[in-house]
């Protein structure tokens, strides 16, 4: 049938049509949103060598540490509003910052990863770029942790108790010392004074029997002595702590002690966590279980103690170290959850393969990013946030010798430009005058120079008439107009005097050579500012940096805290103060040398004409008896006059 050959081709061409549009699918961007520019792939991989993670853990809330190998800070936003968290699938991950600087180029976030499957590892992006963010995905605290999580305290607080993260605002009652850089930014620094209490209540009380995971990263500076860690007098007098020498231990009344069989050194950071379930409380370290109470969680809803007992009851036993990240769940997490976390968290190279990234893509080819000249500019602007006022009245100072210093070289140049030209111009026709002397002269009423003067003042000036114009102004010029000045006083009776002696040539090249010297201070002035901007530059910007790192140094004296985040901003503002300095004093050197080497060869031009001038003087003018009388004017058809062109 006829049909038969449409109907082949027809399918042919269907069949062909879905292979390219199968193609096209599989080659299309799995982007999340256009608006995003940027994205950086992360694999949680908890098989990953070196981690030691057994089973498969589940649902977990990680750290993610933000440093320029997986996000290009001068893409996003100052405050990171514009980070986004997406899984594979497409769904948005709860996430929120703890802390994020571009100027030190580091970040940390704590994002809601999904568990990885059986298949493999779990991927998810972090997306970036977006200069207007709005909607969904934002960073929010409330919605990072799960419902069973009780108490997240980051620790980060500055004199303000600890503040809880989750929807249950278990805030804590009394304050501690921060303690900045520690294994997750900032934490808590305890040193033995009174414990950070946490109030009891109803939605932090333990039911007896019933599930618990505490978990937190402490760092002793001596474990010389016992420490209590962790406390709740009211329920069975739970205590959990390290033992002299450091091992971890973990009690309650009526049990004996479960005392752990590692121990933990000084100034070393170590995950302490228990879980309560059924009948048994267990201990970990770094996520490994190291003793066990055979007894159920007792019940309490009273005050909790973080690094010591009650005060009411005993000042023994207080912690000295550091304290980071406290969490406490109503659920046992397993085993595999709680290694997760600890390797995570850890920021070893462990923590490295099971949270891996990849190479960032986009950015610089959707529109989104900058080059490294912009990228730099911008930390500049990052660092001069965080000047203090004497910096800004060093720099302010600095700002103004700039402004003045180039105002000064560029009028510098301009004139000098003309001048130098007016030079040429003059030199050129002043080397081709033969006879009279002040033929060039301007204020000469009968000279040619002077009728083309009154030319350039009507319309139409010429090219070459404004040569003549600029050449009148030329250093080299004035002195010529000076010279004839001197020989029309020494000569103004042709018919009586008909030359000029030696000591009168003597006296008209005195009078040449001061006006030498008032041309090269008009020539040299203003240079001053140049040579202030040079000299005193440098040092209005070190007097800033001095400045500001003594406030810097007496500021971390005050609050006791000395650690890299709280010396580099001060110390990087108060180095900006020295290169603005800089930057005002090296342009000006370059400046300075040009023009000086500029008034020089033009100092050098009216040397030699003086030399020339003199010369000609003398041969124009000689004594009576020994030449012909000098004439002021030429005939018309003097050549000198016809050369002038």
């Amino acid at each position: 049938m006829k049909t038969q050959p449409f109907i082949k081709r027809l399918t042919v061409t269907l069949l062909a049509a879905l292979a390219v549009a199968a193609q096209a699918a599989e080659t299309a961007p799995d982007w999340w949103k256009v608006e995003w520019t940027g994205r950086t792939k992360f694999t949680l991989d908890p098989a990953a060598e070196g981690a030691e993670i057994k089973g498969q853990p589940g649902e977990n809330v990680l750290l993610v540490r933000l440093h320029p190998g997986n996000l290009p800070f001068e893409m996003v936003q100052p405050d990171g509003s514009d980070l986004r968290f997406v899984a594979a699938d497409g769904k948005v991950l709860p996430f929120h910052l703890e802390k994020f600087d571009p100027l030190m180029a580091e970040g940390f976030a704590w994002v809601k990863v999904p568990a990885a499957g059986e298949g493999g590892p779990a991927e998810f992006f972090l997306y970036y770029g977006n200069a207007a963010p709005a909607g969904e995905g934002g960073p929010d605290p409330a919605k990072t942790y799960p419902d069973n999580a009780v108490i997240v305290y980051h620790l980060n607080e500055r004199g303000t108790p600890p503040q809880d993260l989750t929807p249950n605002t278990n805030h804590a009652g009394s304050a501690g010392n921060i303690s900045e850089g520690t294994i997750v930014a900032d934490g808590l620094r305890l040193v033995g004074r009174e414990p950070v209490s946490i109030p009891g209540a109803a939605g932090n009380a333990w039911s007896a029997g019933g599930e618990l995971t505490l978990v937190f990263w402490i760092k002793p500076i001596s474990t010389a002595n016992e420490a209590i860690l962790f406390a709740r007098p009211g329920a069975g007098n739970f205590r959990l702590g390290l033992a002299a020498g450091g091992a971890p231990f973990l009690e309650v009344e009526g049990q004996p002690r479960a005392i752990a069989t590692e121990t933990v050194a000084d100034a070393t950071w170590r995950q302490i966590a228990v879980t309560a379930s059924g009948g048994k409380m267990s201990l970990y370290l770094d996520g490994k279980e190291v003793g066990a109470v055979n007894a159920p969680l007792p019940s309490g809803d009273g005050t909790m103690f973080i690094g010591g007992p009650d005060p009411a009851a005993s000042s023994e036993g207080r912690f000295l170290g550091e304290f980071d990240e406290f969490q406490i769940y109503k659920a046992a997490l397993p085993a595999a959850d709680l290694r997760l976390l600890a390797v995570n968290q850890s920021g070893t190279e462990a923590a490295g393969k099971v949270l891996a990234f990849a190479e960032m893509e986009g950015g610089g080819a959707a529109g989104g990013g900058h080059g490294g000249a912009l990228e730099h500019v911008m930390l500049f602007g990052d660092i001069a946030k965080n000047m203090m006022f004497d910096g800004w009245i060093a720099v302010a100072v600095c700002v103004i010798m700039m402004i003045l210093g180039w105002s000064v070289a560029v009028a510098k140049f301009v004139r000098l430009r003309a001048l130098m030209k007016g030079d040429d111009e003059f030199l050129r026709q002043w080397g081709e005058v033969s006879g009279d002397l002040a033929v060039l002269d301007a204020d000469d009423p009968d000279s040619l120079t002077n009728l083309r003067m009154e030319a350039m003042q009507a319309k139409g000036a010429t090219k070459q008439q404004a040569r003549i114009r600029g050449m009148l102004n030329s250093p080299c010029y004035h002195l010529y107009h000076l010279g004839i000045k001197e020989i029309r006083h020494r000569i103004s009776d042709p018919e009586r005097h008909s030359g000029l002696s030696v000591r009168s040539i003597q006296a008209i090249r005195a009078s040449l050579d001061a006006g030498m010297v008032r041309e090269r201070q008009s020539l040299n002035k203003g240079l001053v500012i140049l040579t202030t901007s040079i000299a005193g530059g440098p040092y209005v910007g070190l007097l800033g940096t001095v400045v500001g790192v003594m406030i810097t140094f007496a500021i971390i004296a005050k609050s006791g805290e000395v650690d890299v985040n709280s010396i580099a901003p001060g110390i990087a503002s108060a180095l900006l103060a020295t290169t603005v300095g800089l930057f005002v004093a090296i342009p000006a050197l370059f400046m300075y040398s040009v023009l000086s080497s500029r008034i020089k060869d033009v100092i050098a031009s009216m040397q030699v004409f003086i030399d020339e001038f003199v010369t000609k003087i003398a041969e124009a003018y000689p004594p009576p008896g020994e030449g012909l009388p000098p004439r002021f004017m030429p005939p018309d058809n003097d050549p000198a006059v016809a050369n002038l062109n």
